[in-house]
């Protein structure tokens, strides 16, 4: 039986990752910030709820713990756990840092306390959710595309480290998802995603079909792919478009 860590997990995408596992057979540790939410999330689908913070170190080295007690091991860990604060360069450098423990250190730490016993079994799986942001950018938010580029860095340097080794990786890089951080974004989320925003059940079948095609990229709007080559072969226009819809959208002018 595969073991099975979704942080974040108390709702949006980490619930219906959660979900898709357990219906595939998994014994799965569901993690959330907010407890309740985790525990409902687990009572519902029949998982082991381990609330707590899934990015400090402590709280990182607690969940595992607790995880592999529960489990007996960890086959799959799923770093799913985000927080998407708005602003720019002027944003407070709390949020800034708040961006950077979840969306970055929350991957690497993690990372570093399963890799020991993933490379000496010869196996594990390191499931990422970075965003189309970390392959694009994001309107609005500073701190979230900063941070999501480098956690697709991170994956990107994981499996190009380790993929020989046996430890397989995954970047889950959607655009919209109705969950709250799309809620959050308002207005201007809504205008830039919400045309073609998926459901958090759609995200995670993108993702049990990755797994089986072993695909490093998981794209569940496959038009993100085109995108990212257009970005990669001219930037100035990419960016010239990009700076079009802040202009349009962001900044509401014609």
């Amino acid at each position: 039986m595969t073991r099975v860590v979704v942080t974040g997990a108390g709702r949006g995408i980490g619930a219906a990752l959660a979900e898709a596992f357990v219906a595939g057979g998994a014994a799965v540790v569901v993690n959330d910030l907010d407890a309740d939410a985790a525990a409902e999330t687990a009572a519902r689908l029949g998982a082991v709820a381990v609330p707590g913070d899934a990015a400090s170190r402590e709280g990182v080295a607690a969940l595992i713990e607790a995880a592999r007690a529960e489990l007996g091991g960890i086959d799959v860990y799923c770093a799913n756990a985000g927080v998407a604060p708005g602003g720019g360069a002027e944003a407070p450098e709390a949020l800034w840092s708040a961006a950077w423990e979840v969306n970055v250190m929350a991957h690497v730490r993690a990372a570093e306390l399963l890799l020991p016993e993933w490379l000496e079994r010869g196996e594990g799986r390191f499931i990422a959710t970075v965003s189309a942001a970390g392959l694009l950018t994001m309107l609005g938010s500073a701190p979230y595309s900063v941070s999501k580029h480098a956690a697709l860095s991170f994956a990107e340097w994981l499996s190009a480290t380790y993929r020989h080794r046996g430890v397989k990786v995954h970047a889950l890089c959607p655009q919209g998802v109705r969950t709250q951080i799309l809620q959050a974004a308002g207005e201007v989320g809504e205008a830039l995603m919400g045309a073609t925003a998926l459901e958090p059940e759609a995200v995670a079948e993108e993702v049990l079909r990755a797994i089986e095609a072993e695909r490093f990229l998981i794209l569940p709007h496959p038009e993100v792919a085109g995108y990212y080559a257009h970005r990669a072969a001219d930037p100035d226009g990419w960016l010239a478009a990009m700076n079009h819809l802040q202009v349009k959208i962001v900044e509401g002018r014609s």
